[in-house]
């Protein structure tokens, strides 16, 4: 019996989150692509563009925390399937508004606003899963690799998309979206289960090692939320502010920077295409490396340091790629510069969402998803705000402002510590069975 080989259902399942989280950020994404044939049909200009991506972004904001109670009360399986299956829906709607008439842009937004909506479920589901899911040390390497998605779903999206129109127009990268995340949702139904002891496939030995690494179980996902304990949180609003610069920064790529290359920097659409993938590439590397680096220090140094200390050092990075990427001319050169900033801002990506499985317990999906709720107003308030400031001060300018938000991020992650829980466990039991173990 003890020769038994662990089973790895978990890794299976975090790797499937890895390609859900990649076909999410395809959806919201390729807009950023069609959008250069969209505004010429639809008659509008960046700043309208910029209304059109930022109504996303508040659909998608106003609806994380009640995705992730939603994650909490339902579960992850069943609420990610519904959520997949409803922005499938919305992703091809996009591309049947037709161009005629005052109220186009109008339902452009809303029909973007219910998309954000839909896709608000994915990270705080992940999140609930995860804290479910994966033991405590091993949560830096898992939120990577979900994480991971996301620069690869950016990362594939221009190339891809960009072939799509080339081929049949931009609406067919819509319709060809949404069969991908429609597809995507039976997968995910037919392999996850909300916990590890109702998959067949878990063994013993897998169950034991994902038990001996949670924290001991306080409540169950059914108790009524702490709003107050949640709300008084220097945690949480650390968390909520850092993640506010990091959206603003990261939706300057997400948004912006394929138009950025195309019209600032005056490349064809192929040459963007290639271009806008290394900051997406780049990400991805960041993800997956900022993930191991986050267990490793947290298992030697402590979850203070593995988690907030990697967030302060990768955003004081941030800044500086972003200040210097701007002010460089040679094209290529700035690509590469900037790059260098997604990149090093998505090294903290894991350490938000393992700060908040590690001090939530089975509040995780609220949690995340009231941190989450930071990210993607300060994505909105990019979307809209940088095609202003470029046009009234050009794009070095943009560039700069993201900087200095994201280097105000770094005294809000400062002040994060891991190790000090929403709800306190009972006096005879550690807090969090990694945090005992790295320092003891």
């Amino acid at each position: 019996m003890s020769g038994t080989a662990r089973s790895r259902v978990r890794l299976g399942l975090i790797f499937l989150l890895f390609v859900i989280s990649a076909i999410a950020f395809l959806d919201r994404t390729n807009i950023s692509v069609a959008g250069v044939d969209m505004r010429h049909e639809y008659g509008i200009d960046q700043v309208e563009l910029g209304w059109v991506f930022s109504a996303f972004l508040i659909g998608y904001a106003l609806f994380q925390v009640p995705a992730g109670w939603l994650a909490a009360r339902y579960g992850p399986r069943a609420v990610l399937t519904g959520a997949l299956l409803w922005w499938g829906v919305f992703t091809a709607a996009t591309a049947l508004i037709p161009p005629q008439g005052s109220a186009a842009l109008l339902m452009l937004a809303f029909t973007r606003f219910a998309l954000g909506i839909g896709e608000s479920v994915v990270y705080p589901c992940g999140n609930q899963f995860l804290s479910r899911w994966i033991p405590a040390q091993e949560r830096g390497k898992a939120n990577g690799w979900i994480f991971a998605g996301v620069g690869a779903g950016s990362g594939i999206t221009p190339p891809l998309i960009t072939a799509i129109i080339l081929a049949g127009g931009w609406r067919a990268s819509f319709y060809v979206c949404a069969v991908i995340g429609i597809l995507a949702a039976a997968v995910w139904y037919l392999a996850a289960r909300d916990r590890p002891q109702d998959h067949p496939s878990v063994n013993a030995a897998e169950l034991a090692h994902i038990e001996a690494g949670l924290p001991p179980a306080k409540a169950v996902s059914r108790d009524p939320i702490p709003w107050g304990t949640i709300l008084s949180s220097r945690n949480v609003w650390g968390l909520f502010v850092s993640y506010f610069a990091f959206g603003y920064v990261i939706w300057i790529f997400f948004s912006w920077f394929f138009i950025y290359l195309a019209e600032a920097r005056h490349l064809d659409v192929k040459s963007s295409a290639i271009f806008s993938m290394l900051p997406f590439l780049c990400m991805t590397f960041g993800c997956l490396t900022g993930g191991v680096i986050n267990d490793r220090v947290s298992a030697r140094y402590g979850l203070y340091w593995g988690r907030s200390g990697l967030g302060v050092i990768s955003f004081i990075l941030t800044g500086l790629f972003l200040i210097c990427g701007s002010m460089v001319d040679n094209a290529p050169l700035a690509v590469l510069i900037l790059a260098g900033g997604a990149g090093a801002i998505y090294l903290s990506q894991s350490s938000f969402w393992s700060v908040t499985a590690d001090i939530a317990g089975p509040h995780t999906g609220v949690v995340s998803g009231f941190m989450n709720m930071g990210c993607q107003i300060g994505g909105a308030l990019t979307s809209t705000l940088t095609p202003i400031i470029a046009a009234q001060f050009g794009w070095t300018a943009a560039f700069i402002a993201g900087a200095i938000v994201v280097l105000t991020g770094v005294l809000a992650w400062a002040v994060v510590d891991p190790n000090r829980l929403l709800e306190q466990p009972g006096p005879d039991t550690d807090a969090v069975g990694f945090t005992a173990a790295a320092t003891a």
